[in-house]
């Protein structure tokens, strides 16, 4: 087999593996996490069946940041879920994460690509259909429709999908799709059923009183 073809099967093999770790999406908050431990949270939620984490972390220290990075890493490299750093590809390289998420005003994609190799994760957010075509031109990992529903986990975001927003975006995108925004038990289900690939959830994880239990209800919930 030349190289040309191992490089597509390698490819397509990412993408298949991606498209399974986006079911259930983890991103942290810590002003919704009622003062717990962020560690705490990620070890739960992945024991209820995340199978991604992004931490996202706006307001502590780059030295804080990379220390609170380094605690959670072992504990999803032993559930074998990948590690996203939001925003800050420089804490992503230090601790050597599993990848990186961007939104359109972070960090150029191609910047980003070159700086983490091939082999990392990158996802971007997609905050109107115009973006979502866009993306198509770039060989990211996957991309995250934003927001699917209004939330108060984020104000500063475009107007809503809605289900037939987020239905046309995934058939548009040629990458692995994962909804966001107003994600939970009432509407996983029919988010799922507009063939997006996974959901990203904050507070409806964050926040639970019992976050392993909430991320089993969500995946109940969205009958998967």
């Amino acid at each position: 087999m030349d190289i040309y073809k191992t490089l597509i099967i390698s490819n397509m093999q990412k993408t298949e593996r991606i498209r399974d770790q986006l079911r259930l999406y983890l991103v942290t908050d810590r002003p919704l996490s009622l003062g717990r431990d962020i560690e705490w949270i990620v070890s739960e939620a992945v024991r209820g069946g995340a199978t991604m984490v992004q931490l996202r972390e706006k307001e502590i220290d780059t030295r804080e940041f990379i220390e609170l990075a380094l605690r959670i890493k072992p504990i999803l490299q032993k559930a074998g879920v990948p590690l996203i750093i939001n925003d800050r590809v420089d804490v992503a390289l230090a601790v050597d994460a599993d990848g990186v998420h961007i939104g359109q005003s972070d960090m150029p994609y191609e910047m980003a690509r070159r700086l983490l190799g091939s082999d990392k994760i990158i996802g971007l957010s997609a905050e109107n259909m115009e973006q979502v075509l866009e993306a198509n031109a770039l060989d990211i990992d996957y991309l995250a429709i934003s927001p699917v529903y209004s939330t108060a986990t984020k104000t500063d975001t475009a107007p809503p999908f809605g289900l037939d927003g987020l239905r046309e975006a995934v058939r548009l995108s040629k990458h692995p799709t994962v909804a966001i925004g107003g994600m939970n038990q009432k509407t996983v289900a029919g988010v799922f059923a507009t063939g997006v690939d996974g959901i990203a959830v904050v507070s409806a994880i964050c926040s639970a009183p019992d976050p392993a239990a909430s991320s089993r209800e969500l995946l109940k919930s969205a009958r998967l």
